[in-house]
């Protein structure tokens, strides 16, 4: 039984995203896990914390690695996090006598949370150029439609004629400032978690910097200085910039859907949604997702930052709730995103005779 609407089986038509979906599967995740695994071993390694035999011994065992999935359920269900069984299955395929060198120093939260960062620096790359190429396809609507005469209205009330660039303006601009914004977002996201029982990695000793950096630089994250296990404010930054992008879009698609009525007739979408009972009818259907998903997502932000309040050094309920929320955030404005390329593709503004 599904009960996502992003990857329900008539749902997701509407509202999900395969590709950014592939981010938070299974798959991918444990790909992430045993690549910090893998990485945590030679960089081990290669600072003499563990035998170079069993690094080896541990990369040429994870690499043919299966999971026994229903085992890493119920794992989940005992412990609250999967790492504990994925570990125990781990070393069950390292063997003796490297076993006991498998996931060194770490502990439960490094795991989930680098795997995480490693994903969602791949979704983030994925959401940057789609937001170029909304941007392109709005740049390209108002080259060729943007001296047409439209009807501003303010506060839902007819105003003064104004040319379709302004409007245009209007939903091309924040989104440019937003791909401003990323490359500070992303710094906060796309970071090594790396701190071992309580943040201190008291296992690895004199050695916890140049295993860090090392860790770092094999899986193309940034070192912070110290784990980040129960600060959160880099995720939260990164979901409340999901909610702005969404939002952007959102104000874009309601303004479109406006526009587009048959008392308006400022725009023509070239295609659109159906009706059951009324044959004649094209409905805004882009447009009408890019508002829903605005809302989503300005919904799900609370509970983000919710899940900052971490107690002391790690908290099990607020990491569950950011588990709940992050995903759908990032799934709902990447579907955002290549709906309103689609709506941008679709529209054309049309004069009208627009008077004051």
């Amino acid at each position: 039984m599904t009960i996502s609407p992003f990857d329900h089986p008539f749902l997701s038509g509407l509202l999900g995203d395969e590709e950014v979906s592939s981010c938070f599967s299974v798959e991918a995740d444990i790909a992430a896990m045993l690549a910090f695994e893998t990485a945590l071993a030679a960089a081990e390694a290669e600072e003499g914390l563990i035998d170079s035999d069993a690094a080896a011994a541990i990369a040429t065992a994870l690499d043919t690695f299966e999971p026994h999935v229903n085992g890493l359920r119920a794992g989940t269900a005992r412990d609250g996090v999967v790492v504990p069984e994925l570990v125990r299955q781990l070393r069950a395929a390292v063997g003796e006598p490297h076993a006991s060198r498998v996931h060194f120093g770490a502990t439960s939260q490094d795991v989930i949370d680098t795997s995480l960062a490693i994903r969602l620096r791949d979704a983030i790359d994925i959401i940057d150029a789609r937001l170029a190429a909304v941007v392109d396809q709005l740049m390209r609507l108002e080259a060729r439609d943007g001296a047409v005469e439209t009807m501003a209205h303010t506060r839902m009330q007819a105003a003064i004629p104004v040319p379709a660039a302004r409007k245009i303006a209007s939903w091309r601009e924040p989104l440019e400032r937003h791909r401003e914004r990323l490359a500070a977002v992303r710094g906060g996201v796309c970071v090594l978690h790396f701190g071992g029982a309580a943040g201190t990695l008291e296992k690895v000793g004199d050695a916890a910097p140049a295993i860090t950096q090392r860790l770092a630089e094999t899986l193309g994250l940034r070192a912070p200085p110290r784990a980040r296990h129960s600060e959160r404010d880099g995720i939260v930054a990164f979901a409340s910039w999901l909610s702005l992008v969404t939002g952007s879009l959102g104000k874009m698609g309601q303004d479109v859907a406006l526009l587009a009525q048959s008392e308006v007739g400022e725009v023509k979408l070239s295609s659109g949604g159906g009706s059951s009972a009324m044959p004649h009818k094209v409905n805004p259907v882009d447009a009408e997702t890019l508002v829903a998903l605005a809302r989503f997502n300005a919904t799900l932000v609370a509970g983000m930052h919710h899940a900052m309040v971490h107690e002391n050094e790690r908290s099990g309920a607020a990491w569950t709730l950011e588990w709940l929320t992050l995903p759908q955030m990032v799934v709902a404005t990447a579907s955002a995103l290549r709906k309103a390329e689609a709506l941008a593709m679709s529209m054309a503004f049309r004069e009208t005779g627009a008077r004051g």
